[in-house]
């Protein structure tokens, strides 16, 4: 199995960043057919595969803080008000997916991204590992 990780600057704001470059760069570098699973270590950011660039990484931050308000009713209160949330968002969006690989090229479809979900304005820096199985 081969591995690496990347990090990742979402800065104070909550973020949806594309991981879709680094990641097919990983999975031609690793070449041949077989898994990219690609995994965030942290308990307040996910993964998800979502459409960038056309309003629906705007609409995802904009229910998660319908679905995850920022406020004060959250058990877990250390940091920026409404950290809690963060620590509940990998229950919703999975810290991890996996992707097959066809000939060392990610088998998306045509308008999915692979994305870094972040609620945690409290962390500027994120770390991804992806990690590629032959199969």
């Amino acid at each position: 199995m081969n591995s690496t990780t990347i990090s990742v600057t979402t800065g104070d704001r909550e973020a949806v960043a594309d991981l879709t470059a680094d990641c097919a760069d990983f999975a031609h570098d690793a070449g041949g057919s077989g898994l990219l699973n690609v995994f965030v270590p942290h308990a307040t950011a996910g993964v998800a595969i979502i459409e960038t660039g056309a309003g629906s990484d705007t609409d995802l931050l904009a229910a998660l803080r319908d679905l995850l308000p920022a406020d004060d009713r959250w058990e877990h209160r250390h940091g920026s008000p409404g950290h809690g949330r963060a620590h509940v968002l990998p229950a919703f969006i999975s810290p991890s997916v996996t992707v097959p690989v066809l000939d060392g090229a990610l088998a998306l479809g045509t308008w999915q991204s692979i994305c870094l979900v972040d609620l945690n304005v409290d962390n500027p820096t994120r770390t991804i590992r992806m990690s590629f199985l032959p199969g």
